[in-house]
């Protein structure tokens, strides 16, 4: 008897030992993964599936990994300048890098800049023309992917014929340095003057006296917080961090279109860009062939588009969420951050752009379709007159109730008065892609860049023999259901009325915005 007591005790501790075995291997499984309350986020509605959000750590981490031999392979040496590192850029991709201190010296910097309207470049490319190719690249701190930007821009054939206008909302000499040392054509920098940089402790920043993000509205006026009666849609209060990137598109195209100087007479296109695209080396060509053809082929088109890509992401349904998340177990976190890396393996291994060589040929294949946001805003462009169309709806642009610029747009389009919706001249074969795996909407565990930057370079690489192509065959369709979907209501986050008419003023130059009491 005492013989089988024993060994149901030593069975006991068996169990027990196995059992800790088990929790220490899926704690190693997970290390890395595990995350904060803040840092939790969700992918698009309809998919439960987690995304582990750690910015800025996952920037730096993305930035301090210096630029693979796989991939200087691919970029010719005299454009290695261009990705050289300094020891002192381990962090530059975060918000928080070291940098000049002095808000007011930056403050004195950027208005200098922005008065000056300072062209680099010109006496070698000559002035701005009516018709040249104008391309808005908006910056914020992500400086390796916008090294492999301009290595990019520097091998597009025809670069040397447009300007290269870099908005930039966060100052940085390094940066800065980055995009005055290009040598290829044109450059302009210009600086969104009222950034969270310029503004960290006073609206459009925090202002500490905001309503904090989820108070509900009770407890907010009872707080009596500056924005107490300005919830959006879904009851939460503003992110500096999220409108300023509606902020800085509204500002930057208000900038380009009416208040440069060489753009005073610019009939031409507009191309939007951002920090984390890359471009194929015939995107010019491409740019002008679709401009060529589209008012044969699709008159009524207004926006041409080198790029889509169909991921999307809603900050205020993820923010909505996150709140379930914090009710699961520790053993259910485990499990679903586990099930979360098994799927990003799996996206990893396949991750490529199925478009080579079949979009590909000496014809190209055009889409002519509804524009939509989430499809069509990556590699974007217009001329004026699209963006008189658009100036004519500022006011809905600027109340519009989502903190997304695109999705913004899209609301436009959608309620025109006596007007369809925008109609989109679309390259199927893809000119401009998307290498930002890591950052403010596109968050991934491993922030490696050069894995993603190299396998567009080779892409674009073994797509050569199908480049500039002699003529396009464009088709017509709906869009599809999706396309077609009228939206009901915004993503929130641009409830506050403080925002709405920043963003208003924003196309008058001269106004001051008032000072907003909201709560006696």
């Amino acid at each position: 008897m005492p013989r089988l007591k024993y060994a149901s005790v030593l069975r006991v501790f068996v169990i027990l030992g196995l059992f800790c075995l088990w929790v220490q291997i899926m704690l190693s499984a997970s290390n890395g993964s595990m995350y904060r309350e803040s840092d939790i986020n969700i992918t698009n509605p309809g998919q439960d599936l987690l995304k582990l959000d750690t910015v800025p750590l996952e920037e730096e981490l993305m930035n301090a990994n210096e630029t693979s031999e796989q991939v200087l392979a691919l970029v010719p040496p005299e454009l290695h300048k261009y990705l050289q590192v300094h020891p002192k850029n381990n962090s530059a991709n975060s918000t928080e890098r070291s940098g000049p201190k002095n808000i007011s010296d930056i403050r004195r910097a950027i208005e200098k800049y922005n008065d000056a309207q300072y062209i680099h470049n010109e006496d070698i490319f000559g002035p701005v023309q009516n018709d040249t190719i104008i391309i808005a690249i908006q910056v914020h701190t992500r400086l390796t992917y916008l090294r492999h930007l301009i290595v990019s821009l520097a091998q597009a054939r025809d670069i040397d014929r447009t300007l290269l206008v870099f908005s930039h909302d966060y100052y940085d000499e390094e940066i800065n340095t980055l995009v005055r040392s290009i040598d290829f054509t044109k450059v302009m920098q210009i600086f969104y003057p009222y950034s969270i940089q310029t503004h960290p402790y006073e609206f459009p920043g925090t202002d500490p006296r905001d309503c904090p993000r989820d108070a509900k509205f009770e407890q907010a006026v009872k707080l009596k917080c500056l924005n107490a009666l300005h919830p959006d849609l879904h009851g939460h209060y503003r992110e500096a961090k999220y409108t300023q990137t509606k902020h800085h598109w509204w500002w930057k195209a208000n900038r380009i279109f009416n208040q440069l100087q060489c753009t005073q007479g610019h009939t031409g296109l507009v191309l939007f860009l951002e920090e984390d695209h890359y471009v194929a080396e015939d995107f010019i060509h491409m740019l002008n062939l679709l401009r060529s053809t589209a008012d044969k082929n699709c008159p009524q088109c207004e926006i041409l588009s080198l790029g889509t890509y169909l991921k999307t992401y809603q900050y205020h349904i993820n923010g909505d969420r996150r709140k379930k998340q914090l009710t699961l177990n520790y053993i259910q976190q485990v499990k679903a951050a586990n099930e979360e890396r098994r799927r990003r393996m799996q996206e990893t291994q396949t991750w490529n752009f199925q478009v080579y060589p079949n979009l590909y040929s000496n014809t190209q294949k055009v889409e002519i379709t509804p524009w939509h946001s989430s499809m069509h805003n990556m590699g974007f462009g217009f001329n004026r007159t699209v963006w008189n169309n658009i100036m004519e709806l500022e006011q809905q642009f600027c109340a519009y109730d989502d903190y997304n610029w695109d999705y913004s747009l899209l609301h436009l389009s959608q309620n025109r008065p006596g007007k369809e919706k925008f109609k989109v001249y679309l390259c199927k074969g893809p000119r401009v892609f998307h290498i930002g795996e890591c950052g403010f909407h596109h968050k991934k565990s491993n922030c490696n860049a050069s894995t993603v930057i190299s396998k567009v370079q080779k892409l674009v690489q073994n797509a050569k023999p199908y480049m500039y192509p002699a003529r396009v065959t464009a088709t017509a369709t709906s869009g599809g259901a999706k396309h077609n979907k009228r939206l009901t209501k915004g993503n929130g986050g641009w409830g506050d009325i403080r925002d709405q008419e920043l963003c208003t003023n924003m196309t008058r130059v001269g106004r001051q915005m008032r000072k907003y009491f909201y709560l006696a």
